[in-house]
């Protein structure tokens, strides 16, 4: 199963990563385990600048602004 943590203090754009995640997991048809990560220090730790950031199974794949669905779908199809 996908494990996805979105990386942010909790601002719109993080918000706006985890629902567009939703809805390009849904359909996919993949029913992947997403959280939210509001450490900032382990949200450093995972190499992420920027907020939003994006990490699957423990891999850093986005930060900064919001990611765009072509790349989500990558992202999901590639697990």
């Amino acid at each position: 199963m996908t494990h996805i943590k979105i990386l942010g203090t909790g601002c719109s754009n993080c918000a706006k990563t985890a629902d567009l995640i939703r809805k390009v997991a849904a359909e996919l048809g993949v029913e992947p385990v997403i959280e939210k990560e509001t450490d900032l220090a382990k949200i450093m730790a995972y190499g992420a600048l920027s907020t939003p950031g994006v990490v699957i199974d423990e891999k850093l794949v986005h930060a900064g602004g919001v990611p765009a669905a072509k790349e989500i779908r990558e992202w999901l199809t590639q697990q």
